[in-house]
């Protein structure tokens, strides 16, 4: 791993000094991405930018954070509709009708999209650890907690905990709809953890994840490629082990 994260921390060095080079060469010709957004930012009342220990540390955040979490959700997702016939079609069907429609309340309009999302990140949540260091002394279920000790916490324990969820093992998005999610233990369900360190970008995330899925339903049918088998792996996050093949059909 540190022979990865080195080469991957150099060249994320050589692409921020690149990306200064052409700021400062042709500064109206730059892209103007997130990463050209926090070259150029200044302090208005300083007029100093953001160091390079920052720059780096917003990109690493937004990559890993930002990308990798939901872009396994959304295989995830792919993967569990593409086993359910009904699910697909039911994401078809509403996907078209609210993709027709105006942009103002379009995630109002896919409900069942994101309760396809709800439920693939109960079964497969990108990610299965959350640490905690105990700021005094506790006790938890009978074990006595030093101040200082790291506590870990698994949403994949959780969210197939069989006295907190009816079939727990069972993809049903069902659970999330017509306000049956707000009969959810606020502490059962933890995909982007809780309380004062919980993910900044949920609710970003989350309307991205919604509509990327009901843009990929509405124009591609997906079945999963014969004779391959499917099986949970933990890597940076909670992804499929190898390669998630799909057949890929642009539907009329």
């Amino acid at each position: 791993m540190r022979r990865l994260l080195r080469a991957f921390d150099q060249a994320l060095d050589a692409t921020i000094a690149e990306r200064r080079r052409g700021l400062h060469e042709t500064p109206a010709g730059a892209p103007h991405d997130m990463l050209g957004i926090m070259l150029a930012a200044r302090d208005p009342e300083t007029g100093k930018g953001l160091s390079e220990a920052e720059v780096k540390g917003n990109v690493l955040t937004f990559i890993f954070a930002g990308q990798e979490t939901t872009s396994t959700a959304l295989t995830w997702a792919l993967y569990l509709i593409s086993q359910s016939p009904e699910w697909s079609a039911r994401l078809t069907a509403e996907s078209e009708r609210a993709l027709a429609g105006p942009r103002e309340g379009l995630i109002e309009r896919l409900p069942e999209t994101r309760a396809v999302l709800d439920e693939a990140m109960r079964l497969y949540p990108p990610i299965v650890g959350i640490t905690r260091t105990a700021s005094r002394q506790d006790e938890l279920a009978g074990c006595t907690i030093a101040r200082g000790t790291l506590v870990v916490v698994s949403p994949y324990v959780l969210h197939r905990h069989c006295l907190l969820w009816d079939d727990p093992d069972l993809f049903d998005p069902g659970r999330f709809l017509d306000g049956a999610g707000r009969k959810i233990d606020r502490y059962a369900y933890l995909p982007f953890g809780i309380g004062p360190r919980m993910c900044i970008g949920a609710s970003f995330a989350l309307q991205e994840a919604t509509l990327a899925l009901a843009t990929i339903t509405k124009n591609f049918r997906l079945a999963l490629a014969p004779d391959q088998l499917v099986w949970p792996q933990q890597r940076f996050t909670l992804r499929p082990r190898g390669p998630l093949m799909m057949a890929v059909t642009q539907r009329a």
